[in-house]
């Protein structure tokens, strides 16, 4: 699982993506689309910002949830919070991977 992690990490859209995200939790993908723009200049297409976020979805970063007709992403720390506390604050040498 943090290899997903990781590799959702690794690209700097994704964590702009992320970043849009922890100022302001719950968008649509109209919405990604338009901060990204707005605050990062990148015109990439609404098909590629959903494959970026479902990139995120599958390594559990971020969850959506669909109201009505429209689908909501929400970001979701646990994963990150995962990897932390792997290095920061070990349970016994025994327990690492």
């Amino acid at each position: 699982m943090a290899e997903d992690v990781f590799k959702a990490l690794a690209d700097p859209t994704r964590r702009r993506i992320l970043d849009e995200l922890v100022e302001r939790d719950g968008q649509t993908l109209f919405e990604i689309c338009a901060r990204l723009v707005t605050k990062h200049g990148l015109g990439l297409s609404r098909q590629a910002i959903s494959q970026h976020l479902a990139v995120l979805e599958s390594a559990g970063l971020v969850h959506s949830r669909r109201e009505g007709r429209y689908k909501f992403h929400d970001l979701n720390t646990e994963p990150l919070e995962r990897i932390v506390t792997r290095w920061l604050r070990p349970d016994t040498p025994e327990s690492a991977p």
